[in-house]
């Protein structure tokens, strides 16, 4: 694919596995400058890593502070970092609570907050979830951090136009290491997933990193303020 982002600075939150590193592995491979902030290191290919905890303000504003010591402006942010938890919320508890909303809505706004401030173009995308557009089963409190999002990249794009765009996109269930978690804590299988979807499967992590890399793509000039559920007809 071409994207379009050569020799752009991108900087990607949770781009050391799933969903972020796939969109790492196709815009680093194309020449874009790609910086992965993650708490823990994994080597991703031609990608800078820094070590970053979205839910601490310090943290994020001295990435986004080392990103542009090296490059001088930051032209995409994509907001892939959350946690999931399936929990009825009559038994959810507080740790619960800012565990999903640190990390989902909390995570969202610093790394926004601090990208913006290096910003005078380019786009911005979030992250979020099918569950954030029309709710599910078990997940009411992932729910509501997702539809967060959402709210949130419906007003940023009204706020950052004509400058900067501001989309979202809305997965629903990928193959990565989350998904895995979520299966063994529920004692299902991908299998029992997948029955759910007309097209029989979940996604697969590059699928929906494509999808992010179109939206955030210059050809994509255009898109703001878009919300793009990807959820195999679901």
């Amino acid at each position: 694919m071409d994207y379009g982002t050569k020799n752009l600075t991108i900087v990607i939150t949770g781009g050391t596995s799933g969903i972020g590193r796939a969109c790492a592995e196709f815009l680093a491979s194309e020449g874009a400058k790609v910086f992965i902030l993650a708490r823990h290191e994994k080597k991703v290919k031609n990608c800078t890593f820094i070590k970053c905890d979205v839910t601490k303000r310090i943290d994020v504003k001295n990435a986004m502070a080392k990103v542009v010591k090296v490059t001088g402006s930051i032209d995409i942010l994509i907001n892939s970092a959350g946690v999931y938890a399936e929990q009825m919320l009559e038994r959810s508890t507080d740790k619960d609570y800012d565990l999903l909303m640190d990390t989902n809505v909390k995570g969202t706004v610093l790394t926004i907050q601090y990208a913006l401030k290096y910003m005078d173009k380019g786009n911005i995308v979030n992250v979020a979830s099918d569950a954030g557009i029309r709710g599910n089963y078990g997940c009411a409190l992932y729910s509501a951090t997702k539809g967060a999002v959402v709210a949130l990249t419906r007003s940023l794009a009204l706020d950052l136009a004509p400058n900067i765009r501001v989309n979202c996109v809305c997965p629903a269930d990928v193959d990565t290491p989350l998904l895995q978690k979520q299966c063994k804590a529920g004692h299902y299988t991908y299998a029992d997933v997948a029955s759910v979807y007309p097209l029989q499967r979940v996604a697969k992590a590059e699928e929906i990193a494509h999808v992010i890399c179109s939206v955030a793509s210059p050809g994509n000039g255009f898109m703001t303020g878009s919300i793009i559920p990807v959820t195999g007809g679901l």
